[in-house]
């Protein structure tokens, strides 16, 4: 699925996750968002030449790409770059219980996510809207800027981010991007922004908490990637909860019209 420009939410943010970083400003957003496209058209390579890319008819694909096209109109109040971003989601049969979004709204699914939790396309809502709101509030090109600001030289954050210099530009982003663990804070705003853009578009808030709890009840058996690169701090599901009486109303709006 490949979607054009989308109209920007006028809407006041009911969740508060205050003003995005500084640090973005350090990084180049259009470096950040070329380096992704071309890491995502690597990844869904790799995945073709083994047989795991879904095919565009695919049930699974479908329903995802249904749920992405009721979201998507309400990403641009977040970020102004996103009315302009070429949004796209793709399926890649995998065992492993992971998502991801890359910078631009370059976005994978992996089967193992859908088949072992089970998931409700409310829940499937959530985990989206989550990834998105990582792209969304640029946390990449945060953990980029910040990392440059601080001194250790642009050649280890290059190596962080596998943003390769002098042409290497996107030979390692994708494997360093699907590893980047986000601080507690930019995973907060992640479940945060993510609610409320999967309310407005129509989807059960309480799913927020259900899915966290599914989440936490199969890391037990392993291979739970998606746990691996966002930490389940101990107070996640009571911030959600305390969140959900903030978009409620969203919720029941859209669903009135």
């Amino acid at each position: 699925m490949a979607a054009g420009s989308v109209v920007a939410g006028t809407a006041l943010a009911q969740v508060n996750v205050g003003e995005a970083s500084m640090f973005r400003g350090f990084a180049s957003a259009e470096q950040m968002d070329s380096d992704a496209k071309q890491a995502y058209a690597q990844e869904l390579a790799k995945a073709q030449s083994q047989n795991a890319l879904a095919r565009n008819d695919n049930p699974q694909l479908l329903r995802l790409h249904g749920i992405a096209r009721r979201l998507i109109p309400f990403t641009s109040q977040w970020n102004p770059r996103a009315s302009n971003w070429r949004w796209e989601v793709n399926l890649i049969g995998n065992k492993q219980i992971n998502a991801w979004c890359m910078p631009g709204g370059k976005i994978a699914f992996y089967t193992g996510i859908l088949d072992r939790l089970q998931l409700t396309d409310d829940e499937i809502a959530m985990v989206m809207g989550h990834e998105m709101a990582h792209a969304l509030r640029e946390h990449a090109r945060e953990r980029m800027g910040k990392t440059k600001v601080t001194g250790i030289g642009l050649s280890v954050a290059s190596a962080l981010l596998g943003l390769g210099q002098l042409g290497d530009v996107a030979a390692n982003f994708g494997t360093q991007f699907l590893s980047l663990k986000f601080s507690r804070d930019d995973e907060t705003e992640a479940d945060l922004v993510g609610l409320e853009i999967a309310a407005r578009a129509g989807y059960r808030p309480e799913a927020s908490v259900q899915l966290w709890k599914k989440m936490v009840a199969n890391n037990s058996n392993g291979g739970l990637s998606w746990l691996s690169t966002h930490p389940s701090g101990g107070n996640r599901i009571q911030e959600l909860e305390a969140n959900l009486p903030k978009v409620q109303h969203l919720y029941l709006e859209a669903k009135r019209g």
